[in-house]
C-alpha cells in the first residue's frame, strides 16, 4: 500500500536549534513515499509552547491545511516569539495522489535572548592591579553558586571579546570551538547558548570556569603584526537562567564578585601556536570545592551590550580524527610526523615523560626538494606549540589556536623514548557544515581532485571563508568567496554560514557602497572596492538563493546589493564603464609579465564586465522580490554597460580588443555579446587553449568561467582536454607533485621540486577549486533551473562526451536526496540513473540520442511520449520526469 510520511522537519535549516535570534523562523521538511510523481498539494503545521500538547490553549500557531507545494523556508506566523521560549511544532502534508501523512515527529526550537535589556550581567575582565590587561597569559576566571532543587530547563547564554571556553563542574561546556566566532566586532558579537541542564548539581554549590583569550578581537592579524584591532581588552558576558521544577527561576550572571587567575596557557595566539606549561595547571579549577583564596578579583568593563546578536551560523566543531601515517627522519636529522593529508585543526597528543621535558611541535604543509622541513610560506606565523610536561601521563592539545599542516616536527623528545604513532591524533576542525554533496567517475585523477577541493574547503570555512589557514593572513578575501561559493554551495550547506558571513559584509560596507577586501574588514582604510572581489556583495547572495531558494537572503542584503551597484555608477567620468580606481585584475594569472601578481587581461575590461553582472544580477533580485521601479531602472542600466561595453572593447569587425583567455572568458559567461560575435569570441579563445596545447593562462578571475564557457559554447571536447590536463599549468598537476589540497599556485611545487615564492605560496586555497561546480553540473549533468531555485526544478543534463566511462553526483537537497549517474559501454551504449526527491520536478536532457532509442525502466520512450513531454530538440532529447528513481537506457546503435 502507497505511503506518504513528513521527515527531516528543521527550523532554519537546523534541527532543534536553542539559541534563536530569528523572530519569524522559518520550517523546512522533507516528504518521504514509496510512489512515483508525488507532489505536496497542501500542508500543516502546528506549533505549540507545551510539548506533545497540541490543543487550542497552548498552540502559537496553526496553519490549517495550506494549499501549497512549499515546503522549504515557510516562514512562521504565529503569535509573537518570546524571549527564551521553547517552541515544540510538527508538519503533515498531502499529496497529488490523495494521501494524506500521519504528523511527523515534534521537533523544537528555543528563542534567545532577543532584548538587549534583559541582559542583567556584566562585562568582566581580571582586575587590572593583579594581572596586566596586556599578558600573553591566558585569562581563568570562576564562580560559585548553588542550586535550589530539581531543576526543569538550565540555559546559558555567554560571549566574550576575545575567545572564551566554559567548563561547569569541572567538565568542558558545548564542543564549540572559537567562540564567539569572528563578526565585525564593532557593530555585531555573537552570543552563544548552551542547553547545560544535565551538567548542573541539583540542590548543589556548583562552579562556572571561563578562559579568555585574544582571538580575532584582540590577537595578532594579516601580515602587518596588528593587534587589538578591536579592543584591547578581554572581558566575558554571561548568563546562566535556571528554571526549577517549581516553577521559580533565577539568573547566575558575570559580575565583580568572580575570581580571576591565570594558568598553564601562557600564550595561545591564532598565528603563532600555543605555549603551554602543564606544572601550573590548577586542578579542579572550574570545581565547587576548588580553593580560590589566591586567586584575584575581577572588575567589570564598561562595554555596550547592543552589538549583540544570538549565534547565526553552525558552530566551528571538531569533526573528524586523523591518525599520521609516517614518521620521517629527514635529511637535516628531523624527526617528522606526516599525517598523510593537509588539513586544519590541532595536533592531540598523550605523553608519559619526566617532568619539566619540554617538546616544540612546529607545524607545515610541505616538505622541499631534499625532504627537509619546510615553513619559508608561513611567513611571520609561527604555528608552533610549546608544551611543556608535568610529569607522568598526560593529554594535551591546543585550546586557542589552530594550524594548518600535514607535517609536524617534534622538537625535544627524549632520545631514550621510542615515539609511537599512536600517541598523536589530528582533530580537524571547520565550521560545522552538512556534508551535502558528492562526485565520483572512472578518472582517479578527477577524483582525487574532488576530494582536494573538499578538504580545501574544509580547511578555509573556518566560521569566515578566507583564503588560507597557515600563513600570516587567514582572512575573509571577497574575491574567493564568491568565485567559489556555488561549488561551496554543492559540497556542504552553507547557507547558514554565508548568511552570517555577507551580515557582516554589510557592516562592514562603507557609506558610498564601497566593499572592503576581506571581510571582517581589518585591512587599511585604502583596502576596498575591487572589480570581481566587491562584487561578492551581489554574486553571493544571489547564489545562495539560487542554491537554497532562500528570499530572505536577498531581502536582507538588497540595500547593500544596491550599494555596491551604485559605487560602481559613481565611477569615473562614464557611468557605463568602470575604468577607475584599483583592481587586482585577474589575480596570479599566467599571463602576467614577469614578477607581477596581475595577469595581462585589462582591468577596465574585468571591471566593466563584473559591472554588467552584478547589474544584471541586481535586476533579477529585483524581480524575485517585485521591486519594479528598480527592475525597470537597472535594467536600462544593465543595456546601457553592455552597449558601451561594445563599443569600448569589441572592434567593428567582432573582434575583442584584448588577447587573453580571461578577457573572451567573462563577455561569454556574462552574455554580454550575441549571435557572431559570441561565436567569435568562443572560437578565438577555443584557438587560444588548443594553441597552448590545452593549458590555460588565467588566474583568479578566469579560472572559474573557462571550461563552463568552452562547453557552453560548443566546445566541450577542449574544455574536457583542459580539465584533464596532467602537465603544468593544469588542476592535476599539483597531485603528481602531492597535493591533498588546492594551492594557490598552479605550480606551488614546481617539476623539479622547488618552490614558487615564500612571499604567497599557500598550498590550502580553494579559489582554483571552483571547478567543482563544472565536474557535478556538467560532467556528471546535475544542476538547477533558475525560475525555480533551491533544486525545485531539477536539470540533468549529463555529458557521456567527457572522456570518461562513468561518472556520478549525488546531493542532499532540501528537498531530499538528487542523484546524476551515467555509464557507457564499450559499444557505445549509454546508460543513466536520476533520482529526485517527492515534491520535485526535473527536466532532461539527453545529447545525441532519440525517442526510438531510449528506454525507462524498461519501457519505451516514445511509449511514454505523452505523459513525459518527450522532444527531439537541437540534437538533445529533452523529457519531463517527477519524483522517483529512473534507469534509462539508451541503445548502442545511437552513440552517446
Amino acid at each position: 500500500m502507497t505511503w506518504l510520511q513528513v521527515a527531516n522537519i528543521r527550523c532554519e535549516y537546523r534541527q532543534n536549534p536553542i539559541g534563536l535570534g530569528t523572530i519569524r523562523p522559518r520550517f523546512s521538511w522533507q516528504l518521504q513515499t514509496d510512489d512515483q510523481n508525488v507532489m505536496q498539494t497542501a500542508y500543516r503545521i502546528q506549533v505549540s509552547s507545551v510539548e506533545s500538547v497540541w490543543d487550542d490553549n497552548v498552540l502559537v500557531w496553526d496553519t490549517g491545511r495550506v494549499e501549497s507545494d512549499q515546503s522549504v523556508l515557510v516562514e512562521y506566523g504565529g503569535q509573537p516569539v518570546q524571549s527564551r521560549g521553547q517552541y515544540y511544532y510538527r508538519v503533515k502534508a498531502w499529496d497529488n495522489k490523495e494521501l494524506e501523512s500521519d504528523w511527523s515527529e515534534t521537533a523544537s526550537w528555543e528563542m534567545g535572548l532577543l532584548d538587549k535589556t534583559e541582559w542583567t550581567a556584566a562585562w568582566i575582565t581580571p582586575d587590572a592591579a593583579a594581572i596586566d590587561p596586556l599578558s600573553d597569559n591566558i585569562f581563568m576566571l570562576r564562580q560559585t553558586f548553588q542550586t535550589r532543587g530539581p531543576i526543569r530547563r538550565a540555559t546559558l547564554y555567554s560571549t566574550a571579546l576575545g575567545f572564551y571556553e566554559l567548563e561547569l563542574n569541572g567538565q568542558r561546556v558545548g564542543d564549540w570551538q572559537y567562540t564567539p566566532g569572528w563578526t565585525s566586532y564593532h557593530t555585531r558579537l555573537q552570543v552563544q547558548a548552551y542547553d547545560i541542564t544535565a551538567q548542573l548539581l541539583e540542590g548543589e554549590n556548583n562552579a562556572l570556569g571561563a578562559s579568555l583569550a585574544n582571538g580575532w578581537y584582540k590577537g595578532n592579524l594579516a601580515w602587518g603584526d596588528q593587534h587589538s584591532v578591536y579592543g584591547k581588552t578581554r572581558a566575558l558576558l554571561l548568563q546562566l537562567h535556571i528554571d526549577y521544577a517549581d516553577g521559580t527561576s533565577e539568573i547566575v550572571t558575570s559580575d565583580a564578585s568572580w575570581r580571576s587567575s591565570t594558568g598553564p596557557i601562557l600564550m595561545s595566539e591564532l598565528y603563532h601556536g600555543e605555549t603551554y606549561d602543564a606544572r601550573l595547571e590548577k586542578s579542579g579549577w572550574s570545581e565547587a570545592a576548588y580553593d580560590d583564596k589566591d586567586w584575584s578579583k575581577t572588575e567589570e568593563f564598561a562595554y555596550s551590550k547592543d552589538i549583540l546578536v544570538m549565534q547565526e551560523n553552525e558552530p566551528a566543531r571538531i569533526t573528524e580524527q586523523i591518525k599520521p601515517i609516517e614518521l620521517i627522519e629527514t635529511p637535516a636529522g628531523e624527526t617528522v610526523l606526516d599525517m598523510g593529508q593537509n588539513m586544519v585543526g590541532r595536533l592531540h597528543f598523550n605523553v608519559n615523560l619526566p617532568a619539566g621535558t619540554e617538546l616544540t611541535i612546529q607545524h607545515a604543509e610541505v616538505l622541499d626538494r631534499e625532504g627537509n622541513f619546510y615553513i619559508g610560506n608561513l611567513r611571520k606565523a609561527k604555528q608552533t606549540v610549546r608544551y611543556v610536561c608535568k610529569g607522568g601521563g598526560e593529554n594535551y592539545e591546543p585550546h586557542f589556536s589552530f594550524q594548518g599542516f600535514r607535517y609536524a616536527k617534534i622538537e625535544g623528545w627524549p632520545v631514550d623514548v621510542p615515539l609511537d604513532l599512536q600517541q598523536f591524533t589530528g582533530n580537524v576542525i571547520h565550521t560545522d557544515m552538512e556534508p551535502t554533496g558528492t562526485f565520483d567517475c572512472s578518472h582517479p585523477l578527477l577524483n582525487k581532485l574532488q576530494q582536494n577541493i573538499v578538504w580545501g574547503q574544509r580547511g578555509n570555512f573556518l566560521d569566515v571563508p578566507t583564503d588560507c589557514p597557515q600563513r600570516d593572513e587567514r582572512l575573509g578575501w571577497t574575491g574567493d568567496a564568491q568565485v567559489f561559493i556555488r561549488t561551496a554551495a554543492f559540497n556542504y550547506g552553507v547557507a547558514p554560514f554565508f548568511a552570517k558571513w555577507l551580515r557582516d559584509l554589510k557592516a562592514d560596507q562603507r557609506s558610498d557602497g564601497g566593499v572592503p577586501f576581506v571581510i571582517p574588514h581589518v585591512l587599511d582604510d585604502g583596502s576596498y572596492s575591487s572589480a570581481a572581489w566587491g562584487d561578492a556583495a551581489v554574486i553571493c547572495p544571489w547564489t545562495i538563493y539560487l542554491s537554497y531558494g532562500d528570499k530572505r537572503v536577498l531581502e536582507e542584503q538588497y540595500d547593500s546589493m544596491k550599494a555596491w551597484v551604485e559605487y560602481i555608477r559613481r565611477q569615473g567620468s562614464n557611468e557605463h564603464l568602470w575604468n577607475t580606481g584599483f583592481h587586482f585584475g585577474d589575480w596570479l594569472g599566467l599571463d602576467a609579465k614577469e614578477g607581477d601578481y596581475v595577469g595581462a587581461t585589462p582591468r577596465d575590461l574585468i571591471a566593466t564586465c563584473y559591472y554588467a553582472y552584478s547589474t544584471e544580477l541586481f535586476v533579477k533580485t529585483a524581480e524575485v522580490l517585485g521591486r519594479t521601479d528598480d527592475v525597470k531602472h537597472y535594467r536600462e542600466l544593465h543595456e546601457q554597460i553592455v552597449a558601451a561595453f561594445e563599443r569600448e572593447f569589441i572592434t567593428p569587425n567582432g573582434r575583442l580588443a584584448a588577447h587573453t583567455q580571461t578577457a573572451h572568458v567573462l563577455p561569454l559567461m556574462f552574455n554580454l555579446v550575441q549571435g557572431s560575435v559570441r561565436e567569435r569570441l568562443a572560437k578565438t579563445l577555443a584557438d587560444y587553449v588548443t594553441e597552448q596545447k590545452f593549458h590555460l593562462t588565467t588566474g583568479f578571475v578566469g579560472t572559474p568561467y573557462l571550461s563552463h564557457v568552452l562547453s557552453e559554447n560548443g566546445y566541450h571536447d577542449i574544455a574536457v582536454k583542459l580539465v584533464q590536463q596532467e602537465e603544468y599549468p593544469s588542476w592535476l598537476f599539483s597531485i603528481h607533485q602531492g597535493a591533498t589540497t588546492i594551492w594557490e599556485h598552479w605550480d606551488g611545487i614546481k617539476s623539479d621540486g622547488t618552490f614558487w615564492s615564500d612571499d604567497m605560496n599557500s598550498y590550502n586555497h580553494y579559489a582554483y577549486g571552483s571547478i567543482g561546480e563544472w565536474l557535478y553540473r556538467v560532467v556528471a549533468g546535475l544542476d538547477l533551473n533558475e525560475a525555480q531555485p533551491g533544486y525545485k526544478h531539477i536539470i540533468f543534463r549529463p555529458r557521456t562526451d567527457s572522456g570518461l566511462t562513468y561518472a556520478k553526483a549525488s546531493y542532499k537537497s532540501e528537498y531530499g536526496l538528487i542523484r546524476s549517474e551515467w555509464s557507457t559501454g564499450e559499444d557505445g551504449a549509454a546508460n543513466y540513473e536520476f533520482e529526485l526527491p517527492p515534491n520535485t520536478t526535473a527536466e532532461v536532457k539527453l545529447q545525441q540520442t532519440t525517442l526510438d532509442a531510449v528506454s525507462i525502466n524498461g519501457t519505451s520512450l516514445h511509449q511514454l511520449q505523452g505523459s513525459l513531454n518527450a522532444t527531439e530538440q537541437d540534437g538533445q532529447l529533452v523529457f519531463t520526469l517527477g519524483s522517483g528513481i529512473y534507469r534509462i537506457q539508451a541503445a548502442a546503435e545511437v552513440t552517446v
